[in-house]
């Protein structure tokens, strides 16, 4: 008799299957959130990720704007996403163009850097036979929660609140038809504490039905501001790794006062610049010559974040990375090693033909010296 633990082995292998399938659904569906200084939040049978977060802040010591454009994807047709602020706000619309200049200012200064001996890929290490390719409708506000204003602007439902305690702003968002993460009035704690404000946006694509992929439009946000502050905090709601791109416009060079549980952040530029290259930076600038610091910081472990950014001026020393291109030397576009190489076997071949004259020499005066005697 078959004991009753013994399985057939068929059945086995379509258990397996059905739970590796189920798994693999399981990861589809299940919400992803991802966010940078704020959260984004997609409905709760769709995902959302934000891979990379750009930012341009723009501080005069009174008044803060702040210029995001996330690169998005995922299968979410809407989603939500909120930035606490730390008063009143105004918001518009972006320029794109405002980061395509700021890319342009701060691009690596590109220099040549030369090697002798050939690598792989120059001859003779090269394959002589590749073909040289590369490789591949609102509800009202409940108690705690105040509506400042609500727009549309473009592709985002902007509404503007306030709110005196984190469980009803959830609720106002839950009511206005937003899943949320378990997570997140715990982390609007802080921020209630300070009575701050928020920016709470609905991203819907211009297409019904549409999902959210790709860079959004531009999103600018103004309020005053006496430090200039990025906030950070929720982004440890974040399931995946997250980068941040921040340009940071100032009368100084700008940098964080700590690593705020990420990488350590790192200058990629710093220097003055005239404020008025393009007219999209003219108006985020108001074209007039700023101190403009790029910053590039990686969160391998977004859950360790505990901190906004709160930037600091440091000493206005300019930089900007170099970015080296390797080259085979070259004489004459000949290799130099191989001028080398053939100038030494040059030489050896008249060294030894002068030293194969000079015995001959020698042989030929050995004879005429034993003629003679």
């Amino acid at each position: 008799m078959r004991g009753t633990h013994g399985s057939n082995p068929a059945t086995r292998i379509l258990t397996t299957l059905v739970a590796l399938l189920a798994l693999q659904i399981g990861s589809l569906v299940a919400p992803a959130y991802a966010c940078g200084c704020g959260a984004m939040i997609p409905d709760k049978s769709e995902r959302i990720g934000v891979d990379r977060e750009e930012s341009a802040v723009r501080w005069d010591g009174r008044t803060e704007t702040v210029a995001m454009r996330f690169n998005v994807h995922g299968n979410a047709r809407k989603a939500a996403w909120i930035m606490p602020v730390p008063s009143r706000a105004e918001v518009t619309l972006g320029e794109p163009a405002l980061f395509d200049a700021l890319e342009s200012l701060t691009a690596p200064e590109e220099r040549d850097r030369h090697y002798f001996w050939p690598r792989e890929g120059d001859w003779p290490f090269d394959d002589p036979w590749g073909d040289g390719a590369a490789g591949a409708a609102p509800a009202a506000p409940g108690p705690g929660v105040g509506v400042v204003g609500r727009a549309r602007l473009g592709p985002f439902d902007v509404a503007r609140l306030t709110a005196t305690d984190p469980e009803a702003l959830g609720d106002w968002l839950r009511a206005n038809g937003f899943e949320l993460p378990e997570r997140l009035p715990g982390a609007l704690r802080p921020y209630v504490e300070r009575k701050w404000e928020y920016v709470a946006v609905r991203l819907a694509p211009d297409e019904k039905g549409a999902a959210l992929h790709g860079r959004l439009t531009p999103l600018q946000i103004s309020f005053a501001s006496s430090e200039l502050v990025y906030p950070m905090r929720l982004s440890r709601l974040a399931a995946t790794p997250q980068a941040l791109g921040l340009y940071v416009l100032a009368d100084h060079r700008m940098e964080p006062r700590s690593a705020i549980g990420g990488d350590r952040p790192e200058v990629t530029f710093a220097g003055r610049i005239a404020g008025d290259e393009s007219h999209a930076l003219a108006l985020f600038t108001g074209g007039t010559p700023v101190r403009l610091t790029a910053l590039e910081q990686r969160f391998p472990h977004p859950e360790r974040i505990d901190d906004d950014h709160h930037l600091r001026a440091v000493a206005d020393t300019p930089y900007r990375e170099v970015a080296y291109t390797d080259r085979l030397l070259t004489v004459g576009g000949v290799p130099a090693w191989l001028l080398a190489a053939g100038g030494g076997l040059l030489l050896a071949t008249l060294t030894t033909l002068l030293a194969v004259r000079a015995r001959r020499r020698r042989a030929r005066l050995a004879t005429g010296v034993r003629s003679a005697a």
